[in-house]
């Protein structure tokens, strides 16, 4: 293999490489967490082809979770993934000290790296951000930076995220700000910076701009076909990448809509898998909305995606 295929593999040693999967949270019928169900859901992730997990990030509903439930869901990944290095959690807080504390939780469980939003309370101006990451950096875990700039309205741009690595803080950025051409000049300011795919529905195009990893979502109900469609495009087998792509977009650009966890959830439970609702404030999807996610799901289904 290429050094560039190589690099865009996990590896214990950069455990935020490769596909690591956002994943959901199952809900009982009364909202309570099921971790049994969880941790059964992270163990059959990775046996069909995903490197690891990133629980408590948005698509797992951490905002909506007590401190304990939030705490076990960590040390329910770390158990199921047979190896900590494979999970990320997501330590995104109002307060800096609040995500140090997180992180530290993290490390305790056996976690190998992290995910943090920058300070998303208020518009942060550049020395806010810079001070959040290095507060949290002194939990000693390798930070993945998340640049959500659409809802966080705080935004990583290349050449803050350029500072960010610079002072040692970040390892890498997942970038799901839609805009590919940040990849070449985050590349160009920060060479070392590993760029993952924090979008499901720019996949393709990261991957040839020169991403190592992929912070995923679909995965939850496809992991087969989402791992087929990863490892082609990093490798740059746009034969069989391309059409397979252009198949599962319909499914992938969900990911990046409001709905992107009653979407996600939907297709989980018309896969076979343990989705659930979700709590409030989020509500069940209806109408064409529902509509639309079903029938892309059925039709990935149906042509043999799982």
């Amino acid at each position: 293999m290429s050094e560039s295929v190589t690099a865009s593999h996990w590896s214990p040693t950069r455990p935020w490489r490769g596909i690591m999967v956002a994943t959901a949270l199952p809900l009982r019928a009364d909202l309570s967490v099921d971790h049994d169900a969880y941790a059964e859901h992270v163990r059959w992730l990775i046996e069909n082809g995903c490197d690891g997990v990133v629980p408590n990030g948005s698509l797992g509903e951490y905002q909506t979770l007590t401190d304990e439930e939030r705490a076990q869901v960590v040390r329910t990944a770390v158990e199921a993934a047979g190896d900590g290095a494979r999970v990320m959690p997501g330590v995104a807080a109002y307060g800096s000290a609040e995500s140090r504390r997180w992180a530290e939780q993290a490390a305790e469980a056996g976690a190998g790296s992290v995910l943090l939003l920058p300070p998303n309370a208020f518009r942060a101006d550049e020395p806010a951000v810079l001070g959040h990451y290095a507060e949290v950096a002194k939990a000693g875990l390798p930070i993945v930076a998340y640049n959500n700039p659409i809802d966080t309205k705080v935004d990583l741009t290349p050449s803050l995220l350029a500072r960010l690595h610079g002072a040692g803080h970040i390892v890498a950025v997942k970038e799901f700000s839609g805009d590919v051409r940040r990849a070449y000049e985050i590349a160009e300011l920060a060479p070392d910076l590993d760029l993952l795919i924090g979008a499901d529905d720019v996949l393709l195009e990261l991957a040839l701009a020169g991403a190592v990893g992929w912070i995923a979502g679909y995965p939850n109900a496809l992991p087969a076909s989402c791992a087929e469609l990863y490892h082609s495009a990093v490798a740059g087998d746009l034969a069989t990448a391309l059409p397979l792509y252009k198949a599962l977009h319909p499914l992938l650009r969900w990911d990046s809509k409001t709905e992107f966890v009653q979407a996600i959830k939907a297709s989980m439970d018309l896969a076979g898998r343990p989705g659930g609702p979700t709590r409030p404030p989020r509500l069940p999807l209806t109408g064409a909305t529902a509509a639309a996610v079903r029938a892309a799901t059925e039709k990935a289904l149906a042509d043999g995606h799982h």
